[in-house]
């Protein structure tokens, strides 16, 4: 992987595809204006368009996508794009429906990649985390499922998110289709080397969702206000927001920042023609150390199997 040639990176999954290393992240991205966002993004030349049902705005992307594959910006198979399985969509008997709903949506024949969203399940036709509609895990057989839309060809790969080392671990031992990717928190401030030493010996790629910490949403992260992080811009004349994203992209995990600002959606792909040299580099082992998506809302005493935070990352807070 050459990181100076200005090209826009991929990474090689396990399945032999390649995943473009910078994704456009559409969470917290409302309808209305998440159909411009995508299109602004692609013919910036994202490649990677990073969904999930239940972001409420997949109809909205998928109307985008097909005026851009009908006027030739670009083709289907030039493009990846990302979808989630739900917590309330985990029975192995829904998973297929949840990803054929999905497809619908996004006017798309196939998914390039379909994650379990959160290591967590709610009943079918459920909305939210309200303890009342927390159910037992079924991750076995959700997995099998999974397994199944790989082999029909409906998902090009599959994969996990919010998934702790352990749990990907033990995924890992039972799984006949190994993930390909586990998407997570992963910013300077959660730099997360363990989970990254975990992907790199099993070949699970960890992409990094909230890389600039989701400023302005309810996860209340002021990363790019980071001292280090400013000071390593100011040497390198570069914003603290590209710094932190060709931090992950150098560490060796793709990069998934949301915006629907078209000058930040340039400037977060502009990461390809410059790197940071390693006595810069080093730096980043500075920084305190901080999850922002904590993840409160999936732990309960009685009704949730996570009693603690502890269970749900397994001591990695």
């Amino acid at each position: 992987m050459d990181n100076q040639d200005g090209e826009p990176l991929y990474f090689e999954l396990n399945t032999g595809a390649k995943m473009p290393a910078v994704g456009l992240g559409t969470w917290k991205a409302p309808p209305g204006v998440v159909g411009h966002a995508v299109s602004t993004a692609i013919k910036a030349g994202y490649r990677h368009i990073d969904c999930a049902r239940v972001y409420d705005n997949e109809k909205e992307i998928g109307v985008a996508l097909k005026e851009l594959f009908s006027i030739g910006v670009v083709k289907r198979e030039e493009i990846w794009i990302t979808s989630k399985l739900w917590c309330s969509d985990q029975l192995p008997e829904d998973v297929s429906k949840a990803l054929s709903k999905s497809l619908e949506n996004l006017q798309l024949d196939y998914i390039d990649l379909y994650l379990i969203h959160w290591p967590f399940r709610t009943k079918p036709g459920s909305r939210g985390w309200d303890p009342d509609v927390m159910a037992p895990l079924c991750l076995h057989e959700t997995w099998a499922a999974m397994e199944g839309l790989y082999a029909s060809g409906q998902a090009r790969a599959i994969g996990v998110s919010n998934f702790s080392t352990k749990k990907l671990q033990d995924m890992i031992t039972y799984a006949k289709v190994p993930p390909a990717v586990n998407q997570v928190e992963c910013h300077p401030v959660w730099q997360q080397p363990a989970l990254h030493n975990l992907c790199k010996s099993t070949g699970v790629h960890l992409s990094a969702y909230s890389p600039l910490g989701s400023p302005g949403s309810w996860v209340k992260g002021e990363i790019l206000k980071e001292p280090i992080l400013i000071e390593i811009a100011e040497k390198l004349n570069k914003s603290p927001a590209q710094v932190a994203l060709r931090w992950g992209v150098q560490s060796g995990h793709s990069v998934l920042p949301k915006s629907t600002n078209e000058s930040r959606i340039k400037e977060n792909l502009s990461l390809f023609d410059w790197y940071i040299p390693p006595e810069l580099f080093s730096k980043f082992s500075g920084i305190h150390q901080q999850r922002l998506l904590r993840g409160d809302f999936a732990v309960h005493e009685s009704h949730s199997p996570y009693k603690s935070l502890e269970e749900l990352w397994d001591g990695e807070i």
